[in-house]
C-alpha cells in the first residue's frame, strides 16, 4: 500500500462516515434499526474499481459511524467486519459485477442482522412468524440488497463508463478492471 492508496482509504473512510452522520441527522430510523437503508453502503460496490483501499475505507468509515451512534462494542466491532467482508466479496467477484453486488449485500445482512436483534425488535413480516434473529437477518439483508445491489450497482455502472475511468486514471488513481 502506497501513499496514494492510503489517501484513497482515508477519503473513502471520511465519505462513508460523513454519509452515516448525515443520515443519522436527517433520517435516523433508516440509518440504524431493524430496517437499515444505510446510504453509505452504496460505496461498497466501488471495491470492484478501487480494490483494497476502498475495502479498508468503508470498514474504517463504518467503525467511525458506528462509534458515533454507539449501540455498543458489538456493533462497533462487527459492523466494520461486515463491511470489509462485503467489499472483499465485491472485489473478488468484480468480473461479474451484479453477482458481486448481491454477494456484497449478504455478509451485511447476515453479520449485522445476526446481532442487531439484540438492540431492536425486528419488523413484522406478513406470513409465518420468524425467530427474532431470523427476522432481523432477513430485514437487514433486504435493506442491504437495496443499498448495495440497487443503488451501489448503479453508482458502479456510472463510474465504470470509459470516459469516467479514463478521467480517474488520468488523475493518477489505480482502477481495477
Amino acid at each position: 500500500m502506497d501513499v496514494r492508496d492510503l489517501s484513497l482509504t482515508a477519503i473513502f473512510a471520511s465519505v462513508y462516515a460523513s454519509l452515516v452522520a448525515l443520515q443519522v441527522q436527517l433520517l435516523p430510523p433508516l440509518a440504524y434499526g431493524p430496517i437499515q437503508l444505510r446510504v453509505a453502503d452504496c460505496l461498497i460496490p466501488l471495491a470492484a474499481l478501487f480494490g483494497w483501499p476502498l475495502a479498508l475505507g468503508v470498514s474504517v468509515g463504518c467503525l467511525i459511524g458506528n462509534a458515533y451512534y454507539w449501540l455498543g462494542p458489538v456493533d462497533v466491532i462487527l459492523g466494520p467486519i461486515a463491511n470489509f467482508t462485503a467489499a472483499t466479496a465485491v472485489f473478488l467477484l468484480r468480473r461479474h459485477r451484479l453477482v458481486a453486488c448481491v454477494a456484497g449485500a449478504l455478509p451485511i445482512g447476515l453479520i449485522v442482522g445476526g446481532y442487531l436483534w439484540l438492540f431492536f425488535p425486528p419488523p413484522d413480516f406478513p406470513g409465518p412468524s420468524l425467530p427474532l434473529w431470523a427476522a432481523m437477518m432477513l430485514s437487514i439483508t433486504v435493506s442491504s440488497l437495496i443499498t448495495v445491489t440497487v443503488i451501489g450497482y448503479a453508482l458502479l455502472s456510472i463510474l465504470s463508463r470509459p470516459g469516467i475511468l479514463g478521467s480517474l486514471r488520468s488523475h493518477g488513481l489505480k482502477v481495477a478492471t
